[in-house]
Parts: structure tokens; C-alpha cells; sequence
């Protein structure tokens, strides 16, 4: 795999895929290269996996308050102020 098309792996792990890009995966995905195609795919999984591992590595519990805040916020209809 090239460069660009590790990004694409990183950018639709990461669920942050427009559609310029989305065209360019499913041309990757639709190449009659079974290589390239399984090591697109692995790429992607490989970085969900790293992905989650690190959002388990770095999880914090939220501050008690921030529920109340987040009610009165939904019931203002306002969104929240992060403080």
C-alpha cells in the first residue's frame, strides 16, 4: 500500500470519511488486486483496534456534576459549556 492509501485506511477507521475520499476506498475496493484489497482492510481493522486501545488506556470517569450539567442543558435546550 501507498501512502495515500494507508490515510484512507486511517480516515475511514477514524469514521471521518468524506465523499471524495469514500469514492477513492470503494475504487481501493473494487481493484482486482486481492492484496492490495486484504491490506486495505487489515489496515483499517489494525487501527480500530489501536484505536480502541487507547481509548481504553486514556478513559477517565467524568466528573460527577457533569450529569446535572448535561440535563439542565438538554432541558434548556441549550448545549452544554464545557468548564
Amino acid at each position: 500500500m501507498n501512502e495515500r492509501q494507508i490515510d484512507l485506511a486511517h480516515t475511514v477507521a477514524l469514521g471521518s470519511i468524506d465523499d471524495d475520499d469514500h469514492r477513492e476506498v470503494q475504487e481501493l475496493l473494487d481493484s482486482e488486486d486481492p492484496v492490495l484489497r486484504a491490506e486495505f482492510v487489515r489496515e483499517v481493522r489494525d487501527t480500530k483496534e489501536a484505536l480502541s486501545a487507547l481509548a481504553a488506556a486514556t478513559a477517565a470517569t467524568p466528573p460527577p456534576s457533569l450529569r446535572a450539567r448535561l440535563l439542565a442543558a438538554v432541558a434548556a435546550e441549550q448545549p452544554p459549556v464545557a468548564s
